[in-house]
């Protein structure tokens, strides 16, 4: 299993451009075999930082959907939002391997 961090740095003064680019990948990514685990948006502190975390079985897995993506039209129009609007300035990616608690 291997879980994606990723790390925005966005246009505060889009917030709500972000959170429907962020609300489209929870449904693209779960559509092409990940599980979302949400966007975590400013509250307090930094404005213009936000977080989001996927998961998929393994990094084939995620591969297979990065190639996905390329031609989807759904996730190209996702891509286009944010690159027109400029709502992310940057982001950073990270492959992590999550630790889950037993069950009780």
């Amino acid at each position: 299993m291997i879980t994606i961090h990723l790390r925005y740095q966005i246009d505060p003064e889009q917030i709500d451009v972000f959170t429907d680019y962020a609300e489209r990948w929870i449904r693209l990514v779960n559509r092409l075999g990940g599980d979302h685990h949400g966007y975590f948006l400013p509250a307090e502190g930094d404005n213009d930082e936000a977080f989001a975390l996927f998961t998929f079985p393994s990094l084939a897995d995620y591969e297979r959907y990065r190639t996905a993506a390329e031609t989807d039209a759904e996730c190209i129009e996702a891509y286009e939002l944010a690159r027109s609007t400029g709502c992310i300035r940057r982001y950073e990616r990270r492959f992590q391997r999550p630790v889950f608690a037993e069950p009780s």
